[in-house]
């Protein structure tokens, strides 16, 4: 039943993409209704302020628009929209990464958030400086993966996807789900070792 559900929503998003491909508006307006709930929980993840995550999804549904005769119907509506939203958090991210890394070292707790979402408080200058560095390692690491692994890895680890979830998205079997993180993990944790020993 859930096959046949995921489906029907597949092929109604296509028929929708279609009429946006041959400038129906309201088609698109329907998508967005559809998805913004997803979409902000996405970006909420790399971005905390709410008026952020407003703007960052805003930003990417119109970049989803201007780019939509682009879409082939290679992979699903959402997989396509999911990649343009990472990568709007992502430029976002850059774009704000001084504001971002600003600590201030005055309060009595001060507190920063590493790469993985995990608050710390009371970390020593140095501390907080390697853990910045460990980001950039790990990012840096995300960006050098194949196309499939950090697909695999984001639904994963970012957007908090469960096996089952994933295999029906991207429409392979779970074993290869299973894979695809393991390997990204792999690969991941053997730069972040790198960088323990440098």
């Amino acid at each position: 039943m859930a096959s046949d559900e995921n489906l029907q929503k597949a092929s109604s998003d296509e028929a929708l993409v279609k009429r946006v491909q041959q400038g129906d508006v309201n088609a698109y307006n329907i998508l967005v209704i559809k998805y913004q709930h997803k979409v902000a929980q996405i970006i909420s993840k790399f971005v905390g302020n709410s008026a952020d995550v407003n703007d960052v999804a805003q930003e990417a549904f119109i970049k989803a628009y201007k780019a939509i005769n682009n879409f082939r119907g290679e992979s699903s509506f959402y997989t396509w929209l999911y990649r343009i939203v990472v990568n709007s958090a992502k430029t976002y991210l850059e774009s704000n990464s001084k504001r971002k890394n600003h600590i201030d070292v005055d309060s009595e707790e001060f507190q920063s958030i590493d790469a993985q979402g995990v608050l710390t408080s009371k970390e020593s200058p140095d501390k907080i400086i390697e853990s910045q560095e460990l980001q950039q390692v790990i990012l840096s690491a995300m960006k050098e993966l194949p196309e499939e692994l950090r697909q695999a890895i984001m639904l994963r680890e970012v957007e908090g996807m469960s096996y089952e979830d994933m295999a029906d998205l991207l429409q392979i079997p779970i074993g290869t789900v299973r894979s695809r993180i393991f390997r990204a993990r792999q690969f991941i944790e053997e730069r972040m070792s790198r960088f323990a020993g440098k």
